[in-house]
């Protein structure tokens, strides 16, 4: 079985890393600090432009829960035609109501908004009161996959639930499972879910160019703005290589 390793990247210069080291498809964010937000108009143009392999943008307009006002689908819904002129694949989108069912309303438009492009439906899943009431519902409305960790703080914890997941769907979507994984975890979580992608960041940091340095300025909860997160490339490859 052929397994499919999409990458989740927050700068276009981690995109060629990727690409390099073996990704089949890259997920395009920023902000991966906060669990990845929607990118900007610039940098999904840029990421379009320069890669051979499949990207999808993530539609996500703010960091925390998945309950979002009007305004916010309306962003959203903007988003997935910025997606669509940048030239991108597809669109990774999620949505919940307060009572953790999904706000199939919301769903519904983001996915006639975003026309033939491919759709991921993200770890709103994990937030889900009624994971398989909505793995049903996607189904039925032509989503191609479910990011998921199997409902757990990481998808080694969700192996259980992620296999119960692939079985329901019965190849119907695929089920790629995200969060926490690793060139040491990726072989035993595919083995034991019988999934065929799988997701991660697989991040490191490289130091700033910059000569001139003003330690005692920080923007936001950062510790530096000297330290620039990026993919590592090892990681990426050593995985593919323990999934093949």
């Amino acid at each position: 079985m052929s397994v499919l390793v999409e990458v989740c990247i927050d700068s276009l210069e981690s995109l060629p890393i990727a690409q390099t080291a073996g990704a089949g498809r890259i997920e395009l964010c920023s902000s991966l600090a906060t669990g990845g937000l929607t990118a900007s108009a610039g940098y999904m143009k840029h990421a379009a432009r320069i890669s051979n392999i499949p990207v999808y943008g993530i539609i996500r307009p703010r960091e925390g829960d998945f309950l979002y006002s009007s305004d916010d689908i309306e962003i959203m819904l903007a988003d997935i035609h910025m997606a669509r002129s940048a030239g991108l694949n597809g669109v990774v989108i999620g949505a919940l109501n307060a009572d953790g069912t999904l706000a199939q309303d919301a769903l519904s438009d983001m996915i006639k908004a975003a026309g033939d492009l491919g759709i991921t439906f993200h770890r709103a899943i994990d937030h889900c009161a009624t994971p398989f009431d909505a793995l049903e519902f996607l189904m039925a409305n032509g989503v191609e996959r479910i990011l998921t960790s199997g409902l757990a703080k990481n998808a080694e914890m969700g192996i259980d639930m992620l296999k119960e997941m692939v079985t329901f769907t019965h190849n119907r979507l695929s089920i790629m499972p995200g969060a926490g994984v690793s060139p040491d975890n990726a072989k035993r979580i595919i083995d034991a879910t019988g999934a065929h992608e799988i997701h991660l960041s697989g991040k490191t940091t490289r130091q700033s160019l910059m000569h001139y340095r003003n330690e005692k300025a920080t923007m936001g909860n950062s510790d530096s703005d000297f330290d620039i997160t990026v993919t590592n490339p090892d990681i990426i490859a050593r995985t593919i290589a323990a999934v093949r």
